[in-house]
């Protein structure tokens, strides 16, 4: 059974989500994230996308963020495992010399005033947002503690951003996409325009690939896969109401996700794929909130998403197309019944990843 997985864009708050959401999947059917055949993550999805590929299971995202310090363990440089940011990347810094009062891509500007059709309305406004002045050091600083190379060690693991001149999509670690360290390619594929600093690959510059899809599910048709999974934290199946102008643009937004994340799954199904989406329900989003950025209440987050994706598995039509899912290793499934000094490391766990 070929499976693609799929993590969506949504912030902090969207990372928190995603996080329990994944432990969920792994706890509630046995399948290994990991072991997908391609795993493709936009914005908070690629730096979730990054740490399952790199070989960290759903369940030590969940004892991590809640504050364990794993006695004897140590990360991808060799470091305490437990000194990792617990945040999500939310520590936010001035990024030195930002000018942040001029339009970010005058390029961008003129590129979608002459072509409008051919840019997606996030592109649109993106190119008149200052560019940045949040640091994205602190997102590196995440990759960096999980993986070790250039790359991880997963073979089709492909992260999302835009081109900040042309606001056309690249995937990183596809075939012909261009060459990109793994923190360069999941700094960029975070880069909100407007808030954190365009990052440099190459000779281009790049920002978050929400500013195309919030999802990007259709980079994965024509590769015939039996199964994609997709957890989008964004787009919802029963949205709250907005109560003030920031919670209606927010509802704004997350109608435009759901839009653009069905015309996506329609495509792939339409090729004989079969497609689950998972989306936040009304009780994760009053948890999340309208500011995705914030972190206080991450755990919270994170535990309402176990209860509320578990749910949304059990549901029969869900359960039916998940069914013919592999096991996977029960190390990568739950915490093991043993002193986190006899886990398996990173490195180990890193071999583990892909399908089997």
């Amino acid at each position: 059974m070929r499976v693609g997985l799929v993590l969506g864009a949504g912030g902090v708050q969207g990372g928190a989500w995603l996080t329990g959401a994944l432990d969920a999947i792994a706890e509630e059917t046995g399948w290994d994230p990991a072991s997908a055949d391609y795993i493709v993550g936009t914005s908070a999805g690629s730096m979730l996308a990054t740490l399952i590929a790199a070989g960290l299971p759903p369940w030590f995202m969940v004892a991590h963020s809640k504050g364990e310090t794993f006695a004897g363990m140590t990360d991808a440089r060799g470091g305490v495992a437990g000194d990792a940011d617990r945040a999500g990347g939310a520590r936010y810094h001035l990024e030195r010399g930002a000018i942040p009062w001029f339009p970010g891509s005058p390029e961008l500007i003129v590129r979608s005033a002459v072509r409008p059709h051919r840019h997606t309305p996030a592109a649109l406004i993106s190119g008149w947002a200052p560019r940045g002045v949040i640091s994205n050091e602190p997102l590196r600083e995440i990759v960096r503690t999980a993986v070790a190379g250039n790359w991880t060690s997963h073979q089709n693991h492909w992260v999302v951003a835009c081109d900040y001149a042309t606001g056309r999509r690249a995937t990183f670690g596809r075939k012909g996409a261009p060459d990109a360290h793994i923190e360069d390619a999941v700094a960029a594929s975070c880069s909100i325009p407007g808030f954190y600093r365009p990052v440099r690959i190459g000779d281009r510059s790049y920002v978050d690939g929400g500013i195309w899809s919030a999802s990007n599910l259709d980079v994965l048709r024509g590769l015939e896969l039996d199964l994609v999974i997709c957890f989008n934290p964004t787009s919802s199946l029963h949205p709250i109401r907005a109560i003030n102008p920031v919670a209606a643009f927010g509802l704004v937004f997350n109608r435009a996700s759901g839009r653009r994340l069905g015309s996506e799954a329609k495509r792939l199904r339409a090729e004989g794929t079969k497609v689950v989406l998972v989306q936040p329900t009304h009780h994760d989003l009053e948890a999340m909130g309208v500011n995705l950025m914030r972190a206080g209440n991450r755990n919270e987050v994170i535990e309402i998403a176990r209860e509320t994706v578990a749910a949304q598995l059990w549901e029969p039509e869900t359960a039916n197309l998940l069914a013919d899912l592999p096991q996977g290793d029960p190390d990568m499934i739950r915490r093991p019944d043993r002193p986190s000094y006899e886990w398996p490391g990173i490195e180990e766990l890193a071999a583990r990843v892909g399908p089997g």
